[in-house]
Parts: C-alpha cells; sequence; structure tokens
C-alpha cells in the first residue's frame, strides 16, 4: 500500500469526506453484479474507506531534500484512483472477502430499483469486464475525455484501456435511454438503500450453530476463516438464479392429471405474456427490492421476503389494462400488478400445505365492487350464488382459454349493510375427481390473493364429529350459511384458509317456540390458530336472519377435529316475554351445569330455566368420556 506524507494523506482524507457518494458509486458500477447487490453495496463502500493511503512519517531535519519531480496529485485523483484499483481486483475473484468494514448484522441492503430501462443497463453491465464499466463511470460520473480516462484505467491497473473504451463506446451506442442519466439514477446509488430483514429463521438457526461449535471454529480459525466467502457465494448465485426469469419454474399442461400433488404446484403457466422477460424481470426485481413507492399487501402471518430460489410462473398476461404476474415459491403466492400510469403493487398470500379446494383458485384481478378468479386447471366448472339466498339456483359464469373468469360482484364494503353475499361453487374435473352431486364446493373472496372454502359439519343427528367437514352446496348448510353469511365480513384481510359452520346442537324452545339450531362457525387461518362464534338461530321469518351470538373464542382448538366438544348459552325472551337461559352442547357432552347468578342442572346436551336477562351465568358440559367443556363468553 502507498505511503504518503501526512499532509497528502490529510488531502486524501477530506477528498474522501468531501466525494464520499460520488466515489462509492463509481466503485459500486466497477464491481461485478454477479456479487449480489447487497454484498456490493457493502463492498463499494469499504473499498472507498480503504482507499486513504498509509501516513510515511517525514525525514528528520538534514536529510536529503526533496527531489524535482512532476506536479503532486490532488487528494481526489489520488483516492479515486486507489479505489479503482481495489474495486478491479474483484473481477474474476469471486471469492474475495469482504472488507472488514462497514459491517451490517441482520439486515438486506438495496440500492432503489429503477425501471426497464435501468434493468436492461444493468443486465448489460454484468456481462462486460470491470474495466467497461470503469470507462463508462469515468465518462458519465466523472465526466473525463477518453485520453484522460484512458490514462486513469491504466494507473489503476486496467488491461488493455483503449480495448475496454472502444467496447464501452459500442455499450453507450447501444444504450436507447442514455446511459449517462441512468448511471446517475437510484438504481447506481448505493449511499441511498432500502433495507429489509435477513432470513429470520436461518439466522437464528445460525445463531445457534455459531454458539454450539465456538470452540471448534476457534481452533479451525485458518479453515474457518474461508467458510464465509464459500456461504456468501453460495447466497449471492441462489439470490441470483431468483431474479433470472430464464430460471422461472413452469409446470406442463397436463401434470395435474397426472400427480398425486394437486396443489399449485400443479398449475400450468397461462398468460399471453409468459414469454415477455422484461416484465417478468421486472415483477422479480420489484419483489426482491420493492421501490419505496410500491404498495405492498401481505395476509395476516405472510412473509415478504424476497425470493431465494427461482420461483414457479403461474401466470403473466393483461387483466383490466392492468398487467399481472402471479408467482409461487412453494410457500406464497406473490401477484405483481403493474396499472398504467401508477405505481406497482405487490400482494402476498401464504399457500403452504394447499390443496384440490384450497388451491382451486386465486384472485387474479379487482376492481370498484367486482374481482375476477384465475381458476385451477382441475376446475371444469365456475358458478355463482347468494349466501343469502340459500333456494335460488346458481348462476353460470364465462371462463376465458386461460382460465380467467368474467368479472364476479364483491359483498358489500364495512359499513354498508349486508345486502347480498355473492361466493363461487366450483366443480372439480372428472378426471381426478369421481362425478357426483357432492363434488361442487364453494369459495368466499374475503379480500385475501386466494379465496376462503366454505364447508359444513354433519348434523347432530349424524353422529360425527366436528373433525368431518363436507361441501356447502347442500340444502341444510346452505340455510345455515344464509344465516351467518355477514360474518364474514370480520374475516376480511386474515389469511383464512377455510370456515366452516357446524350445528351441533338442536333444541326444542320453551312455551312451544318451536325449534332452535346452535352453530358453530370457525375460521382456520393458513398459519394455524382459529378463531369460533358461536351462535343461536331461533325459528326466524327470513332465511338470512342473524340469530344471536352465543359465544366467542380466538386461538382455539374448539369446533375442530382437535376440539370436537363445545358448549353455548344465551339469555332469550319468549313471546309472552319471558326471559330464560339456554344452553346447548355437542353429542359428546352428557350434561350441564350453569352456575354464578343461574344455578341450573340438566343430565342431557341441552337446558332451558327461568333467568332474568341480565342474571350472570357460567354453563359447563359433563363430557361423556370424562371431563368437562365451559361455554365461551360473546
Amino acid at each position: 500500500m502507498d505511503e504518503r506524507t501526512r499532509a497528502d494523506v490529510e488531502r486524501a482524507e477530506a477528498a474522501i469526506v468531501e466525494h464520499y457518494p460520488r466515489l462509492v458509486r463509481l466503485t459500486y458500477l466497477v464491481l461485478p453484479p454477479s456479487m449480489g447487490r447487497h454484498r456490493r453495496v457493502l463492498t463499494a463502500h469499504g473499498l472507498v474507506q480503504r482507499a486513504l493511503p498509509r501516513t510515511r512519517l517525514r525525514r528528520p531535519d538534514g536529510g536529503l531534500p526533496a527531489q524535482r519531480g512532476p506536479a503532486p496529485e490532488s487528494g481526489y485523483d489520488l483516492v479515486r484512483q486507489r479505489a479503482l484499483r481495489l474495486a478491479l481486483a474483484y473481477e474474476g475473484q469471486p471469492g474475495r472477502v469482504l472488507p472488514a468494514l462497514p459491517l451490517v448484522w441482520g439486515l438486506r441492503l438495496f440500492p432503489r430499483a429503477g425501471g426497464a430501462d435501468e434493468l436492461a443497463l444493468d443486465q448489460a453491465l454484468s456481462a462486460v469486464p470491470a474495466a467497461v464499466r470503469a470507462a463508462l463511470g469515468l465518462w458519465h460520473l466523472e465526466g473525463l475525455d477518453e485520453d484522460a480516462a484512458r490514462a486513469v484505467l491504466a494507473r489503476a491497473g486496467a488491461e488493455e484501456p483503449d480495448a475496454a473504451q472502444r467496447t464501452a463506446a459500442q455499450l453507450d451506442l447501444e444504450t436507447g435511454a442514455g446511459a449517462a442519466a441512468l448511471l446517475s439514477s437510484g438504481e447506481f446509488d448505493p449511499c441511498m438503500v432500502q433495507t429489509r430483514p435477513t432470513d429470520l429463521l436461518r439466522r437464528r438457526q445460525r445463531v445457534r450453530v455459531v454458539a454450539a461449535v465456538a470452540a471448534v471454529l476457534a481452533i479451525g480459525a485458518a479453515v474457518a476463516g474461508a467458510w464465509p466467502g464459500t456461504a456468501d457465494r453460495r447466497d449471492r448465485t441462489a439470490a441470483q438464479q431468483a431474479l433470472d426469469p430464464g430460471r422461472l419454474l413452469r409446470t406442463p399442461n397436463e401434470q395435474w392429471a397426472d400427480t398425486s400433488r394437486v396443489d399449485f404446484t400443479a398449475w400450468p403457466v397461462r398468460g399471453r405474456q409468459a414469454g415477455d422477460r422484461k416484465l417478468l424481470a421486472r415483477a422479480l426485481r420489484v419483489w426482491a427490492a420493492p421501490p419505496p413507492d410500491t404498495r405492498i399487501r401481505a395476509a395476516a402471518g405472510t412473509s415478504t421476503r424476497p425470493p431465494d430460489h427461482p420461483p414457479q410462473l403461474l401466470y403473466a398476461g393483461l387483466i383490466d389494462n392492468v398487467m399481472v404476474v402471479v408467482l409461487y415459491d412453494g410457500e406464497r403466492l406473490v401477484r405483481y400488478a403493474e396499472p398504467e400510469d401508477a405505481t406497482p403493487t405487490l400482494h402476498f398470500a401464504r399457500v403452504d400445505a394447499a390443496d384440490l379446494t384450497t388451491g382451486a383458485a386465486l384472485v387474479i384481478g379487482r376492481g370498484n365492487g367486482w374481482m375476477r378468479y384465475l381458476l385451477a386447471p382441475w376446475i371444469s366448472e365456475i358458478t355463482t350464488r347468494d349466501l343469502l339466498t340459500p333456494a335460488a339456483p346458481p348462476h353460470g359464469l364465462h371462463v376465458a382459454p386461460d382460465g380467467v373468469t368474467d368479472r364476479i360482484p364483491l359483498p358489500p364494503a364495512r359499513g354498508a349493510g349486508c345486502g347480498r353475499w355473492p361466493v363461487a361453487q366450483l366443480r372439480p374435473s372428472t378426471r381426478i375427481v369421481a362425478a357426483g352431486p357432492d363434488t361442487a364446493f364453494l369459495v368466499a373472496d374475503l379480500d385475501d390473493l386466494v379465496p376462503a372454502h366454505l364447508t359444513s359439519g354433519p348434523p347432530p343427528s349424524a353422529g360425527a364429529p366436528a373433525g368431518a367437514p363436507a361441501g356447502a352446496t347442500g340444502a341444510p348448510a346452505l340455510r345455515n350459511w344464509a344465516r351467518t353469511a355477514c360474518s364474514l365480513g370480520s374475516l376480511r384481510g386474515a389469511g383464512v384458509r377455510s370456515v366452516n359452520t357446524w350445528e351441533f346442537a338442536r333444541q326444542q324452545l320453551p312455551e312451544d317456540g318451536g325449534s332452535a339450531a346452535w352453530v358453530c362457525t370457525r375460521a382456520d387461518t393458513w398459519r394455524g390458530p382459529g378463531s369460533v362464534t358461536l351462535r343461536f338461530l331461533p325459528p326466524a321469518a327470513r332465511p338470512a336472519d342473524p340469530g344471536r351470538i352465543a359465544g366467542r373464542a380466538g386461538n382455539t382448538a374448539a369446533c375442530s377435529r382437535f376440539g370436537p366438544q363445545v358448549v353455548g348459552d344465551v339469555h332469550w325472551q319468549t313471546k309472552s316475554g319471558k326471559w330464560y337461559l339456554l344452553a346447548a352442547g355437542s353429542a359428546g357432552v352428557g350434561g350441564l351445569d350453569a352456575t354464578g347468578g343461574v344455578r341450573a342442572t340438566a343430565e342431557e346436551n341441552t337446558l332451558a330455566t327461568p333467568a332474568g336477562p341480565a342474571a350472570p351465568a357460567e354453563v359447563t358440559g359433563r363430557l361423556r368420556a370424562g371431563g368437562s367443556v365451559r361455554a365461551p363468553h360473546p
């Protein structure tokens, strides 16, 4: 490393401080794009800081006088030359270790993503040597002419500066938008960066591994010193492949009919723009490093981390004047929407462990009061129906050859009442499901990327537990859904996978009040936890009468095969004006006990006892198999 007088070093330090963003931008441009943007950002900053030369002590008095020679180079020229030399040395050495500083732990840094022109230039720069990139930077970022740039390249150790400048000139001509403007954009500015967390689970695992083998690492320091470079190369290669549109996974058209895994992995590629590499590259780049104005939506519990391997392409095409790309990484669906004259949108949804029903459709487009589905290839028919009119027949819906449906009305917005609740009724192909009246199933749009599967549990007379839900297209199931449909509005955007209504008990009401149903509505999310709402449904004049809420519980196994026993209670007034405490339990409940402000016991799974409208009560069910279950509060 050079040794300079203290005055030279002080001038160099002042130049670095004054022109730091300019130097880092030039160094970032010269470094190999194959390093990955995070590592490239840190390396650019580290090399500029290392460009400060060492100090050589002045000779003591009586030493030889200074010799005549060329005029000393300025502090800026010195640090620029040294930074360039360090950056050029990275060419062809992917395993070269990062400078010691700066060090970032737990974050990934990315310059702001540009548009199609910036992306095209970045791809072109990645295919040329570092000296060519340096020549372009000296011309357009530093403002040097060809002779001055050639001299700087030669002093920095570039091989064949003339050839590098000829290649740079040709590349400059091929850049339609002008390389000068593009290189000055945020795409190539490592001082204006965005941050994203690293893979949190992987980081936690690595911390544990490091703690467990700390003694071994201390002994084998020489061997372990090479490990970070190897791991970084592996991460960098994976990140590059994940952003390469040519590596997107594409499933053959007919694979869905010849596989036992009927989920999003079996979806073929559809859409007229499926071969548009520029569109696909933009979608991947925005996913990896969203610009600040990107609108990002994610269902509850869904990660928005960048892709770490090439995802599967499901769709790319124009939907209602919006360019849409849908990708699947084995765990999440990612919908990239590129409206005309508007900022892009990313929508993430967790869909791990999807199946024939929960992987049957996704929302491909959405507008003011309407939406469209993209259907799975195994869906042979789609109709629509209103849950609030259970007796009305379903209506047919047209589907385009690429699987996109006509517009489907949306349910009312929050606060707009509940006059209708449109849902889609899907029927799978007989190539994978035997034909029959019970093969159709319902899905409802809950403002997520994937609709929720609506199911219905068996009636109490069937004696089956809560864990055996079936399609909700039969008349009894539709009648129950008519009275509970409006409660679906509270589940919007919650990442709901399926919603099941289960009539767990029937009860004859006092004073010849007729027969009432006790229904448990369970919503299961893609991330695991579920919530339940118990509802008391007395006889009603309207099919969509919502009845009464009898209890709620969150993060519970109730009303599922892991918690099949349930008890609910409610205060109810007869036509005569008299108030009762009513309670009911599922088939496994052999008796009920009311305590608190109301004291009553029943030796069956229903209870009715006089009680004031505000009388506090705790109802507990005695299970036939032993144990008890308590009624949740509304």
